[in-house]
């Protein structure tokens, strides 16, 4: 296993850990793995990053296995680390392990200690997934994986159904933005013929992908990025999403999903050079969700 692999892994290992036997094995077991996995993840991405320097910032890929065959398309669970990739894996582990650690203070009398450490090591390994994904695929996969996380973390106090009702409204909102993100793979596939994102960017500056493409393209995959990152009009789920506990919000709402969807359109940056009105439409929704939020 690679140490791309190693770190998208490890919070897999302390969510399935915590799930099956925190209850049997206590609190303190369920803080070492529910912290320590984020932690280890954390340092070996440290280490990554200094290879990535040492390498001359060339980036390094990791391809974990075939997940399958279509026709001649290869599709690969691969990975893919650059500079970009760095910042936001040292952000999600680093920043996603202190949130760890101040959750067992926040928490430790919940009786249900042990599942919310389970859900919160399932969220950072969507969101590792997201974020180290070299295709569009695997991304949309953590993308996906961070919705049902996140509803299952707003939605942690289930008990209480205005809890549950916020949990199911992010859920649900979200799936509206997601349905542009799958269509505008569908889109690029289709102009394309990969979804592995070095070569997209590479058909888009290259210009064997048609203008008109890159305007579709540009507007489906701002649909998705507007429910993750809660742009006008996608916006609504988040007022509602305090209902979970707070180091969720911490985590969810300010250092990981939220920037989700500004990830996915800096990763895919050359489409919105062709894009530009599409990328004008973005920038004016940009600033009028600011302006929202700051006068509400």
């Amino acid at each position: 296993m690679g140490l791309l692999t190693l770190i998208v892994v490890l919070p897999l290992v302390g969510f399935v850990l915590n799930g099956l036997l925190g209850n049997r094995l206590g609190k303190g077991f369920v803080s070492a793995v529910g912290c320590g996995m984020p932690a280890i993840a954390f340092a070996v991405t440290i280490k990554c990053f200094l290879d990535l320097k040492g390498a001359g910032w060339a980036p390094i890929a990791e391809t974990a296995y075939v997940w399958t065959m279509v026709g001649q398309d290869s599709f690969e669970v691969a990975f893919w680390f650059d500079r970009l990739t760095a910042v936001m894996a040292l952000i999600v582990t680093g920043v996603g392990t202190l949130i760890h650690v101040y959750s067992t203070g926040y928490m430790h009398e919940d009786k249900s200690y042990a599942r919310y450490f389970a859900y919160l090591n399932l969220f950072l390994f969507f969101m590792l997934q997201l974020v180290l994904g070299k295709s569009l695929l695997v991304l949309f996969v953590g993308w996906e994986g961070v919705g049902l996380a996140s509803y299952l973390l707003i939605g942690f106090w289930f008990g209480d159904m205005e809890k549950a009702a916020a949990g199911k409204k992010a859920f649900i909102v979200n799936r509206i933005g997601d349905a542009g993100f799958l269509l505008g793979m569908f889109v690029i596939y289709s102009a394309v013929g990969t979804l592995d994102m070095p070569h997209i960017n590479k058909a888009f500056t290259s210009g064997a992908a048609p203008a008109v493409s890159a305007s579709l393209v540009g507007i489906l995959l701002f649909i998705g990025a507007t429910g993750k990152s809660a742009q006008i009009p996608l916006y609504v789920w988040l007022p509602d999403a305090m209902a979970g506990p707070t180091p969720v919000s911490a985590l969810i709402h300010a250092a990981t999903m939220v920037t989700a969807g500004v990830y996915l359109l800096v990763r895919t940056y050359t489409i919105w050079d062709l894009a530009v009105g599409v990328a004008t439409v973005l920038g004016y929704i940009g600033i009028l969700t600011a302006f929202f939020a700051a006068t509400l």
